[in-house]
């Protein structure tokens, strides 16, 4: 992938761009780092953890860790070739450095603590570098202090210990309680090394340096191995490669479960009230990834993935909640910790409240998910296969309702989309039963059921004056990109319909390019969403209009070239101001891109 490059990036009111990060991980938690070589957002040893690292959310009081030359400097950075270590350097007038930084694993699978290995290697000349790190606060709530111990000082953060190496060059100048402050002089060829050891409510390890830093090159190599076990063969291989890399950042190794994104409260819009916790696995977002990788070839994450999601809704009763803790647990409700936020975007956001919305279209997602995960070539056991008949009972009993809809509104409403999904899970259903996939006892019933939704959808959703499919029934004239999504009922139900649909969500959702706002009236208030650019692409694809679907497909990456985090997506993209908006990286992001690719034929 290109590089991505900055001469003397600068921060604005303190912040850096939200486009303008790198992230770097290990399957249970994930660091974002600025192109002024500062860790903005860690929250360890877990993903969904009180940050370690939060200037991301508060320039004033929030954690960070930096490295960074003093003076004027150009900074340029990529990940390493199919991999998630990132590389860094950084160019001054007396010399160049090379920074290589990764959350360190074993090719046997992650480390029993978190170890976070900054490498500063000196390629040409002599340049002076500053290191600084601050831990946060948590909003205040917590106040580090720092122990002498016979194996150096180890920081306590609450419940969680963190253990400061660094190679002997490294010059600290302050250590105390709330700072830790170095310098460094490299040379051309020289190699030192900077780490943080982290653990919670266990003991802590202490590797020796030279460990850590050969444990770089040992990750570098756990990651080429999955991308090159990839059986993937489509359009675009190179993106789909990096959104591959982009989504293992999201897959919480410790049990399977799958996270939206890797942060909280980053803004769709600035200054705006839409800033929500992420950190958490969606039904939605988990059965679209898992999706993903079954296009990748990624057995084994499918299994671990979809096993997790079906124990955890079997644990909660097969009562459908829109997203769980990465533990299975319930998510906990919405808090407000006393940060500023991102650009002072308020309010920073701890828990999600969507946990208690009823979301129809789960019960599509979870039944189209197993048809996937069958036909990638895994059986079915006996509790999981009750499991989906009941779901699809469930959505046989309940799709008369009105919800909140995959947007999870607060508005209860007959959501066109969530309709749709009813109408698949229920499709599925009956395909699943006639294959023995799962018990035939209901299959008449579903039928039944499936067939009055059509009805219901095509009686009550469709527009002749819109000649579109409503965002939801008697919404006169507001459509819904989410649609993209099922195509799969309008290629079964009514082809024209659909197709005449999507013509009019490019048209009126669109602005001018292939990007997509999510649905009527939230332009003013909310950024495109980049998922719903790339859903449309995978609808046109899977519908037969080839044409349609190149060109949109061409449109979109037209539109991000040179905007990329580092090769990392948010959830949203301002046209206007051509900057990234949304947490990130950003799940339906990558796995809409891999998804769309994988849709469009081997030859255009």
């Amino acid at each position: 992938m290109e590089n991505q490059t900055f001469h003397s990036p600068v921060r604005e009111a303190g912040f850096a761009g939200l486009g303008d990060y790198a992230a770097i991980g290990e399957g249970r938690s994930v660091a974002l780092i600025a192109p002024d070589g500062s860790i903005d957002w860690w929250c360890a040893p877990n993903l969904d953890a009180k940050p370690l690292f939060d200037r991301l959310l508060d320039a004033d009081i929030g954690g960070y860790f930096q490295i960074v030359p003093r003076g004027a400097y150009q900074v340029s950075r990529r990940y390493r070739d199919n991999s998630n270590v990132l590389e860094t350097r950084f160019e001054t007038d007396s010399g160049t450095v090379l920074l290589t930084e990764s959350i360190n694993s074993t090719l046997a699978g992650r480390l029993p603590w978190c170890e976070l290995a900054r490498r500063i290697e000196g390629v040409s000349g002599e340049v002076e570098l500053a290191i600084t790190l601050r831990f946060g606060t948590a909003a205040e709530t917590r106040s580090p202090w720092v122990a002498n111990n016979e194996k150096g000082r180890v920081f306590h953060i609450a419940d969680i210990m963190a253990m400061f190496r660094t190679s002997e060059d490294i010059q600290i100048t302050r250590l105390d309680d709330e700072q830790v402050c170095a310098t460094l002089r490299t040379a051309a060829g020289s190699r030192s090394l900077c780490a943080l050891l982290i653990t919670e409510n266990e003991p802590l390890a202490v590797p020796p340096l030279e460990a850590i830093d050969q444990r770089i090159e040992t990750s570098h190599t756990g990651w080429t191995s999955w991308v090159e076990s990839l059986s993937y063969r489509g359009r675009y291989p190179a993106l789909v490669r990096r959104s591959a890399l982009s989504l293992k950042f999201l897959w919480y190794s410790p049990t399977g479960a799958l996270a939206a994104a890797a942060t909280t409260s980053l803004p769709e819009g600035i200054g705006g009230e839409k800033n929500y916790d992420y950190r958490y696995a969606w039904v939605r977002d988990a059965c679209l990834i898992i999706k993903a990788f079954v296009y990748l070839g990624a057995l084994e994450d499918c299994k671990a993935a979809f096993s997790w999601l079906s124990q955890t809704i079997i644990r909660h009763g097969v009562r459908l909640r829109a997203c769980y803790a990465l533990n299975g647990d319930e998510v906990p409700s919405e808090r407000y910790p006393v940060l500023s936020g991102y650009q002072h975007s308020q309010p920073v956001r701890v828990g999600n409240n969507a946990r208690d919305q009823l979301q129809l279209s789960m019960y599509g997602d979870m039944l189209v998910t197993a048809q996937h995960f069958i036909e990638a070539g895994h059986v079915l056991d006996i509790t999981t296969s009750r499991m989906l008949g009941e779901l699809a009972n469930c959505c046989a009993d309940h799709w008369r309702q009105k919800d909140c809809g995959i947007w999870e509104l607060p508005e209860l409403q007959h959501y066109t989309h969530s309709k749709m999904a009813c109408w698949m899970a229920l499709d599925r259903a009956v395909a699943l039963a006639e294959s023995k996939h799962i018990e035939p006892t209901w299959l008449a019933r579903w039928q039944r059921e499936r067939d009055r939704i059509r009805d219901w959808i095509e009686s009550h959703c469709w527009s002749e004056q819109q000649q579109a499919y409503l965002f939801y029934a008697g919404s006169e004239d507001r459509l819904d990109a989410a649609l993209g999504l099922v195509h799969g009922y309008g290629s079964a139900v009514n082809r024209q319909r659909m197709l005449s649909t999507y013509r009019a969500i490019q048209q009126q959702l669109g602005d001018g390019s292939a990007m997509l706002y999510r649905y009527s009236g939230v332009r003013e208030e909310e950024s495109t969403f980049l998922a719903c650019a790339f859903w449309l692409v995978e609808a046109w694809a899977e519908m037969g209009e080839t044409r349609q679907a190149e060109e949109a497909m061409q449109a979109i990456l037209k539109t991000l070239d040179g905007q990329g985090n580092v090769d990392i997506f948010n959830e949203m993209y301002d046209v206007r101001s051509q900057s990234w908006r949304g947490n990130m990286p950003q799940g339906l992001s990558h796995l809409a891109l891999i998804c769309a690719a994988q849709a469009l034929p081997d030859s255009a």
